[in-house]
C-alpha cells in the first residue's frame, strides 16, 4: 500500500515544478470523459459526428481536460487539499492516438489564506498546447 502524504503549504516555493504527467489518449478516455460528464454532444462520442464536424475522430471534451488538470495538481499536493479555483483555457483538440504531456509549476503561494496557485499546461504531441490554465489549491498549514 503506498503511502500518501500531504504538502503543506510552508513546503512549497514559487517556481517549483510539478513532474511531467503523460496521458495516452484513447477513445475510451475520451467517451468515457464525456459519458461520465454528461455531455452527450455527439463529437465526443460518434466519430462520424466528428468528421462531419472537419476533425478526424472524436475528441476530448473541456470537462475532461478539467478533470485531468484538477488530478494532476491533487496528485501532487496530496489528499488534503482541496481545489479552490481552476481556469482552463482549451486550445489544440486531443484525439486518440495523441498523447498529452501535463506540466506545471507553483506560480504564487498565500501563507496568510494557505493557497497556492499552480500554472499548468497540457500540450499533446501532435498540435501542441490543448489546455493552460491555473489551479488554486487550499493546502494545510504546518503541524
Amino acid at each position: 500500500m503506498t503511502h500518501l502524504t500531504t504538502r503543506r503549504c510552508g513546503q512549497v516555493a514559487v517556481g517549483d515544478k510539478l513532474p511531467p504527467l503523460k496521458i495516452d489518449i484513447t477513445s475510451g478516455l475520451i467517451i468515457g470523459g464525456a459519458i461520465a460528464s454528461r455531455d452527450f454532444t455527439p463529437v465526443h462520442h460518434d466519430k462520424a459526428a466528428a468528421q462531419a464536424g472537419g476533425l478526424p475522430d472524436v475528441f476530448m471534451n473541456i470537462l475532461t481536460s478539467y478533470g485531468l488538470m484538477g488530478r494532476y495538481v491533487t496528485d501532487w499536493c496530496g489528499p488534503e487539499s482541496t481545489i479552490k479555483r481552476l481556469d482552463l483555457k482549451l486550445g489544440a483538440p486531443n484525439l486518440p492516438g495523441f498523447v498529452m504531456t501535463i506540466t506545471g509549476e507553483v506560480a504564487t503561494r498565500d501563507d496568510a489564506a494557505g493557497t497556492i496557485d499552480i500554472a499548468v499546461t497540457g500540450d499533446n504531441n501532435v498540435w501542441g498546447t490543448h489546455m493552460s490554465g491555473t489551479v488554486r489549491v487550499a493546502l494545510p498549514k504546518e503541524g
